[in-house]
């Protein structure tokens, strides 16, 4: 009578192994996709916080800020430091502004190739590069 051994022999032991590298690598890229999707949300934020200082100080001065640090108080980086922002002014400031909001260089966003470019202007058109509204201000 022939004795059925116990355990696992090598190529199950084999096979399993590589699945659970395989899931890892799939579960791994998509949660990195995940949270550079959520961490827009920053850009986002800090673009809105700029337009609605920007307008508090259109009221006073009739005439938009393009320094955010001094009269607008908001900073040159985002809350969480994902992004930096560049204000550009129209060549008459009581006419408009675009704040444009770029991944800091070597920052967790700069591995984010679908919105490397997030701005909102003073009318409120908001704009994305290179993928369009859709993918990045929603």
């Amino acid at each position: 009578m022939l004795l059925k051994p116990n355990g696992f022999t090598l190529i199950e032991l084999i096979i399993t192994v590589a699945l659970l590298a395989i899931i890892t690598t799939i579960s791994v890229a998509s949660y990195r996709q995940y949270m550079l999707r959520a961490n827009r949300t920053d850009a986002r934020a800090f673009l809105l916080r700029i337009a609605t200082a920007q307008e508090r100080w259109f009221l006073d001065n009739n005439e938009y800020s393009n320094a955010p640090e001094t009269e607008l108080r908001v900073g040159k980086t985002s809350e969480h430091g994902y992004y930096k922002v560049t204000i550009l002014q129209n060549k008459n400031p009581a006419t408009g502004y675009r704040a444009i909001a770029t991944p800091v260089e070597g920052g967790r966003q700069s591995a984010d190739t679908d919105c490397l470019e997030l701005s909102i202007d003073a009318t409120g058109l908001r704009k994305s590069a290179p993928k369009d509204i859709e993918v990045c201000w929603r």
